[in-house]
């Protein structure tokens, strides 16, 4: 079971909205060299829905490449059509990712039963171990803890990142699906309390710009070292705030070209980060150390 901080990657792109292949690679050594413990390359922001599917199974074949066995690939592969995540799941089986990210089916807002057919068609068609993603602010889907309970009995689904931001669900899935499921934050802003609660890590964004302190208070979260953590968490929490001024990832993108990480580059329908958020993200980066 993977723990602690695991990193949703951004996805470097030059002025022209085009993949830079270097800042990517180059990317992967930083988090590999800070101790981040997975990463996930093209979930929410990777900029999946903006890449081609042909784009998309190149990210991931790329990371898998680079990071070559140093740490574990979770593959974002989620789609609003079952076929088209099954179809991105095989490719990242095929390019030896480690796991899947899989999203909840977004926009046409399937029942409970119809996610619960979604999860189960993919891990049928497809052998490579399923992460769960419930995001209901981006997707007007919410994933009940009655269907994570059932999708837990399947094998193959190992566990679920919960970006609900609610702890009491976090908890409820913890009681009802035991131990062995893995339980990750996808809220940065409470990673900290359901860590401490007993999740296992963070899938988290202010990861991207803050890996090395990340790395360390999720280690000691999961620990459940509460005054190191709480500690480290107040430092950053301006970044899980601010990181989210405007939609993922406008915000992250903008602070890792402040810091010469990746160029200014990101595509329609998003955009750069507006002037007047530009100094409170600084100050946030500064609160964090990384940024002088």
């Amino acid at each position: 079971m993977i723990t602690g901080s695991i990193v949703a990657l951004v996805t470097p792109m030059d002025s022209n909205g085009e993949i830079d292949w270097l800042k990517l690679s180059e990317l992967l050594e930083w988090h590999i060299d800070e101790g981040t413990s997975a990463i996930v390359p093209v979930g929410t922001t990777g900029e999946s829905a903006t890449l081609t599917i042909p784009e998309h199974c190149k990210v991931v074949a790329h990371a898998v490449a680079v990071v070559n066995g140093r740490m574990p690939v979770i593959a974002g592969t989620g789609g609003n059509a079952t076929r088209e995540a099954i179809e991105l799941t095989q490719a990242a089986k095929e390019a030896g990712a480690d796991a899947c990210l899989s999203v909840t089916p977004y926009y046409n807002k399937p029942t409970q039963e119809g996610l619960f057919l979604h999860y189960q068609a993919i891990v049928k068609a497809v052998d490579l171990p399923l992460l769960l993603y419930n995001v209901p602010g981006r997707t007007a889907c919410d994933m009940l803890a009655d269907t994570v309970a059932r999708l837990s009995e399947l094998d193959r689904v190992i566990g679920i990142k919960e970006a609900t931001g609610d702890l009491e669900r976090g908890n409820e899935i913890r009681s009802r699906c035991g131990e062995s499921f893995a339980i990750y934050s996808g809220d940065d802003a409470t990673s900290c309390d359901l860590m401490l609660d007993g999740a296992n890590g963070a899938i988290s964004v202010t990861a991207n710009v803050a890996p090395g302190k990340m790395s360390e208070f999720a280690n000691a979260a999961v620990a459940g070292d509460r005054s190191t953590a709480k500690n480290l968490d107040t430092e950053l929490q301006g970044l899980h705030q601010n990181l989210f001024l405007e939609a993922n990832p406008i915000p992250v993108k903008w602070a890792l070209s402040e810091i010469g990480r990746i160029d200014l580059g990101i595509r329609l329908p998003m955009t750069t980060l507006s002037a007047e958020y530009h100094e409170a993200l600084r100050d946030a980066m500064r609160q964090a150390g990384v940024l002088n």
